[in-house]
């Protein structure tokens, strides 16, 4: 019984923890605060200066007035846009960098782009290249074949910009009917 006592006995004697010092636990929490804010204005300051070094980009075209009769319709996401062949390449001037819900129409005059809370634009058919199946974009990667990706000309340069749909079968359909069409055009250019 003699051993059980003084554990009692410590165990009584002990009391609660002194109270943190408020002051150094503020300046870390300001400090971490500030520090966060720092991280997030130079990648908004690095975001705008991507869009400057793009600043030689075209405006984008907005769909013609009569487009015609819609081959297709797609209803997802945009995920971005890259210079074509350089998935990391992010473009952002004129707000193909921002992602948004979209809406895709592919009539005989092109592909028109409608993104909501973003800037639309319209591919025309002289402008489309090639279009595939593939797992990644600036930011976004997938499991295979998961994203459609199209790939236009816009002014001197090629644009790969990436989709998804809301029903993912629907990808194949696309593929094949954007490159039906770019071969079309190319015969019929050829001649």
């Amino acid at each position: 019984m003699t051993s059980v006592a003084p554990v009692i006995l410590l165990a009584a004697e002990k009391e609660s923890a002194e109270v943190t010092d408020w002051a150094a636990r503020v300046g870390w929490v300001v400090g971490l605060g500030l520090f966060v804010a720092l991280v997030y204005w130079l990648m908004r300051e690095g975001w705008k200066w991507r869009g400057t070094l793009q600043g030689d980009l075209p405006a984008l075209p907005a769909a013609p007035d009569s487009p015609g009769r819609a081959k297709l319709t797609m209803s997802g996401r945009y995920h971005g846009s890259t210079t074509a062949g350089q998935w990391l390449d992010r473009i952002v001037a004129h707000g193909l960098g921002t992602r948004s819900r979209v809406e895709l129409t592919l009539t005989d005059a092109g592909l028109d782009v409608v993104r909501p809370g973003a800037a639309d634009f319209f591919v025309p058919v002289a402008g489309l290249r090639e279009a595939r199946l593939d797992k990644g974009i600036a930011g976004k990667v997938l499991t295979e074949g998961g994203l459609l990706v199209v790939t236009w000309a816009h002014g001197d340069k090629l644009i790969d910009s990436g989709f998804r749909s809301d029903h993912a079968a629907e990808h194949n359909e696309w593929v094949d009917t954007l490159n039906d069409m770019i071969n079309k055009t190319e015969t019929e250019g050829a001649r």
